[in-house]
């Protein structure tokens, strides 16, 4: 994108730090899709003492049919937002539609290198970095279809696919929301994402664990989930089951996405941000009438 003659540096990197922003449907469609995400991981937590949990099988497919619409509704809204006429910045448009599919694929491809292998998954820094650099809104859609496409890649399809796809679209949107988007670079905003990085793939499996941990048989009592139980105290089995079960996988995660947020970091912002400007998405559109 070359920049309008005489805009001040500060307003044309403000316009460049969110290619794909967040509108008032957009906002309102992610809190819609995080609160049915919400409801969908917690509710065994609130299941009574006589309940049969029965694992998610049986609600694994009406949240994924729930999903792909609310997945849509995000990516309609910020289609529908477009351009404001004041000169605002634009919504998501085929250029965007393109280079979500692109980061998508590219997700998807990362995550073999290391499934299986100690928790190590470096499509989490991918992720990260393009939700960065892209946006809230862009980056919830990324992180939950790049999920989607990695399942079909691995055979990975199953009644935890919707809770994957979830969970990485918010790790993407966090990413997205940290500060200094326009004025924070070099350095900082590597140590910044690597931070985040670390604690968003922790946090990532955290929330994982809850979708089978109270399903599973077996488990001594200090650390088994309990129907009827206050949520409190259950919720200290639930830490107690991640410490001595999750965390080997975690922290290794963890690990490889500070890496590599601190080693690529600089190269992979760079070529993002160069793609945004090139695909220039804040260009407005006009058309000229044959011979004008």
């Amino acid at each position: 994108m070359r920049p309008e003659p005489g805009q001040p540096e500060a307003a044309r990197t403000r316009t460049l730090a969110r290619p794909v922003p967040l509108g008032r449907r957009s906002v309102t469609t992610l809190l819609l899709v995080s609160a049915v995400g919400v409801a969908g991981f917690g509710w065994p937590l609130l299941a009574a003492t006589d309940s049969a949990l029965v694992g998610h099988s049986a609600d694994a497919p009406w949240l994924f049919a729930l999903l792909l619409p609310l997945l849509l509704a995000v990516v309609v809204a910020q289609i529908s937002e477009g351009r404001t006429a004041g000169g605002g910045a634009p919504g998501l448009d085929a250029k965007s539609v393109a280079l979500l599919g692109v980061l998508a694929a590219t997700g998807a491809a990362l995550r073999p290198l290391g499934a299986g292998t100690a928790g190590l998954e470096p499509m989490f820094f991918l992720m990260v970095l393009s939700g960065r650099v892209l946006g809230p809104g862009f980056g919830f859609v990324l992180g939950a279809l790049s999920m989607f496409a990695s399942a079909l890649l691995t055979g990975g399809v199953g009644p935890w696919l919707p809770f994957q796809m979830l969970a990485m679209g918010w790790v993407c949107l966090g990413a997205g929301l940290l500060p200094g988007p326009a004025t924070l670079r070099g350095r900082r905003e590597l140590w910044l994402l690597a931070v985040y990085g670390a604690l968003a793939a922790v946090l990532y499996g955290t929330v994982m664990n809850l979708q089978g941990w109270p399903y599973i048989a077996g488990l001594s009592g200090s650390i088994s989930f309990v129907p009827g139980d206050p949520v409190s105290a259950n919720l200290v089995r639930f830490a107690a089951y991640c410490l001595t079960t999750s965390l080997g996988w975690d922290l290794p995660r963890a690990a490889l996405t500070v890496v590599l947020c601190l080693t690529l970091g600089t190269p992979v912002l760079r070529a993002l941000r160069r793609a945004t400007r090139r695909a220039a998405f804040d260009a407005p559109v006009s058309f000229r009438p044959p011979g004008g």
